[in-house]
């Protein structure tokens, strides 16, 4: 046994101690305590699953609030453009281990990286080479599939770190190109990811109609999902993950999130781009839950937001037996939080999660058993310094 939380409120109320031996939850209730274990004391502290970030583009860390007014054509311009082309091997590692440190910090224990700095194989091991040493979990959304032998090595990876696909897809690329991307990720075992509409005019019927779409495929936005297009997407097991703060930000249009959730599906939040948004999961919860109250006419439960950013994310990017749950067998990746002591013991924790909480108040995360985040600070990671290490990225990009 490697690691002990002792006496943490979960989500539900329940008092439980969580007993962690190589990166695994072996227990959870009551645990005594062996005296080769590590032991934290989380008397007061609320444990919850750690948040699982199903759309984020990390590399862009360094360029958090140059865009606040941004639209779509200035983003394809000035980020996806003059940014992006400035990123280097060692850029590319910079701002992802600034990206992964801003990740941890507000709790997030797992993101899935739809990187468009993959554009060589260099650029490639660099990300790879952050996220080692940033403890976090990463599903690393390969940006260059025409790349195929890196996709394929990049594919072979197992652990903590692991493989994905990113795609432009069938809205904003060629069909057949789509089609050949979308079988590779199927073969090599990948969620393909990709930005959708949704919509009349959608090609989702086409896809349907073609096999390929299930749970191998993950679609982000899709803000004019249809009734028909969520049927189709719930019903085919399509992971949805939603950005409710960017989409509204720069004007994407309303989040699909309670139009999937009418269909039966359960989508997944992102925090997509900092270059206009907070680099945490908590504003988007909150969002949503505003939202799907008013979608729904009731006083939906706030702590039923929190499936969102934990296990239906997790399920979204392929990891929904891996992380996402507090349950022996998972992957100890948890997080305990502060500021709620006053309510503990009550039935009330996973909705002030949701609706009165941020980073500040992020006390522990612990990422496959090893702790990253201990009493409010980043183990290993300076994220002050690293701000200042990439500033120059920022500047060059406006």
């Amino acid at each position: 046994m490697d690691l002990l939380i002792r006496g943490g409120q979960l989500a539900s109320g329940d008092r439980a101690d969580i007993l962690i031996d190589d990166g695994e939850i072996i227990a959870v209730g009551s645990v005594p305590v062996a005296e080769t274990v590590e032991v934290i004391d989380a008397d007061g502290l609320v444990v919850v699953p750690g948040f699982v970030d199903g759309h984020r583009h990390v590399w862009q860390a360094p360029l958090r609030g140059i865009g606040p007014d941004m639209t779509l054509p200035a983003y394809l311009t000035v980020v996806l453009g003059r940014a992006l082309s400035s990123y280097g091997p060692q850029q590319a590692y910079d701002a992802t281990l600034l990206g992964a440190a801003e990740a941890l910090n507000a709790g997030i224990t797992t993101v899935f990286d739809w990187n468009n700095a993959t554009r060589t194989p260099g650029h490639t091991d660099a990300v790879l080479d952050a996220y080692t040493r940033a403890g976090i979990r990463a599903v690393v959304a390969h940006g260059n599939p025409d790349d195929e032998r890196d996709v394929r090595r990049v594919a072979a990876l197992r652990g903590r770190v692991t493989a994905g696909l990113a795609i432009l897809g069938t809205d904003y690329g060629p069909w057949d190109e789509a089609v050949r991307q979308i079988e590779l990720g199927r073969q090599l075992g990948l969620v393909v990811s990709m930005h959708a509409s949704g919509g009349h005019n959608s090609p989702l019927r086409r896809m349907n109609e073609a096999g390929l779409l299930g749970p191998h495929l993950q679609l982000v936005h899709v803000n004019n999902m249809t009734d028909d297009d969520a049927k189709l997407l719930a019903d085919n097991g399509v992971g949805v993950i939603v950005t409710p703060i960017v989409e509204a930000t720069m004007g994407h249009g309303a989040s699909c999130f309670s139009r999937f959730a009418d269909a039966g599906g359960r989508a997944g939040l992102g925090t997509d781009v900092v270059v206009n948004a907070p680099a945490d999961l908590f504003e988007p919860m909150r969002d949503t839950l505003r939202s799907h109250r008013a979608h729904t006419g009731t006083m939906y439960p706030a702590g039923s937001i929190l499936a969102a950013a934990t296990v239906d994310s997790a399920s979204a990017i392929g990891l929904g037996d891996v992380v996402g749950t507090i349950a022996v067998g998972r992957r100890a990746d948890l997080v305990l939080l502060d500021g709620l002591t006053h309510l503990l013991g009550t039935g009330e924790l996973a909705g002030a999660v949701v609706t009165a909480l941020g980073p500040a108040d992020v006390h522990t995360v612990v990422v496959d058993g090893r702790v990253v985040k201990r009493d409010g600070h980043l183990v290993g990671l300076d994220l002050a310094q690293l701000r200042r290490s990439t500033a120059e990225l920022a500047r060059q990009a406006r």
